[in-house]
């Protein structure tokens, strides 16, 4: 009994330890820890997205690139100096920007012209006037006028014309001066017409050039929103070029505008004070043909004195006889 007791113990071990064997092998080798940390990386960059050998881009990238290429072109730099523009824009946009260059140039043109004009003409005008004013009668005053040039010595040759044609018949003393003052007034019109020639030029200038240049606007615009739709992009760096040079053509309508308003507006002043003074011119011609025509009056009395003593700043006047 002893001996088969001992023969089924061993048996019985030997079984067992075949068992644990077998389970040995049925379990899976465990891994160390750097193997176990490559394998969850893997399975990470597997979940979002990419592909083991590298070829997959994350979800931001694969939607930025196709945004960035749809309807888009290569962006070519764009010289947004004035000249620049001026190079890229349309053909009709160009001829804007011509004609207005040159209105803009016309209006100087204009300014120094007219300017250098009135002064002499007033400077000559003021002459005539400060010798009639100092004349004492009309031949004298015309003798020192007459020999000047420009509108005032007109004046004074119109004057004395006048007095000749009509000293070759019965003249009174009203209808001469009536006479005179006619020619008078018609040279002062002619003299003021013909200074006035070419402001008009910039009255028109100063009220078309801006609608000149928005005409090149909307031009320029019209054809930028045809670009958009040709190439299918609103990128403000492809858009905004054709906009900057259409609005140029505004800008120099503007820059043509201004200065011709403000030189037609000095000019108005200027003529008028110019027309002030052929009038003063006047005025003095007619008090000389007065004065002559009261000392040969028939009915004319001859000053007695001029009391300068009977208060300060009057002078009284007496005839004699009474």
């Amino acid at each position: 009994m002893h001996t088969r007791d001992i023969v089924i113990a061993a048996l019985f071990l030997s079984a067992l330890l075949a068992g644990g064997r077998v389970h040995a092998q049925e379990q899976p080798r465990p891994e160390s820890g750097a193997e176990t940390g490559i394998m969850e990386a893997a399975l990470t960059e597997t979940t979002d997205g990419e592909s083991p050998g590298g070829e997959g881009m994350d979800d931001e990238a694969r939607v930025e690139e196709p945004a960035a290429q749809v309807g888009e072109g290569p962006v070519l730099p764009h010289d947004l100096s004035p000249w620049g523009m001026y190079q890229a824009a349309d053909p009709i946009v160009k001829a804007v920007m011509i004609s207005l260059l040159l209105a803009s140039l016309l209006t100087w043109t204009v300014w120094v012209f007219k300017l250098a004009q009135l002064f002499s003409a007033r400077r000559r005008a003021g002459r005539v006037l400060a010798a009639l004013v100092e004349a004492p009668d009309f031949a004298d005053g015309a003798r020192h006028a007459v020999i000047r040039k420009g509108d005032g010595a007109t004046l004074v040759r119109a004057a004395e014309h006048e007095l000749v044609l009509s000293s070759g018949g019965p003249v009174t003393d009203e209808g001469l001066k009536e006479r005179v003052a006619a020619r008078l007034d018609r040279v002062q019109v002619a003299a003021g017409s013909h200074m006035n020639k070419g402001t008009g030029v910039l009255a028109t200038i100063g009220a078309v050039a801006p609608f000149v240049g928005l005409f090149g606007t909307v031009w320029g615009i019209m054809n930028s929103f045809i670009g958009i739709a040709r190439t299918q992009t609103t990128n403000l760096a492809v858009v905004a070029p054709g906009i900057a040079e259409a609005l140029l053509a505004t800008g120099i309508g503007l820059v043509a505008a201004i200065p011709a308003v403000i030189i037609y507006n000095h000019f108005a002043r200027s003529i008028s004070r110019y027309r002030a003074l052929l009038g003063d011119i006047a005025t003095a011609l007619m008090t000389l043909i007065s004065r002559d025509l009261d000392r040969h009056h028939p009915r004319a009395r001859a000053l007695a004195s001029v009391d300068k003593e009977a208060a300060p700043g009057v002078v009284t006047l007496q005839r004699s006889g009474g």
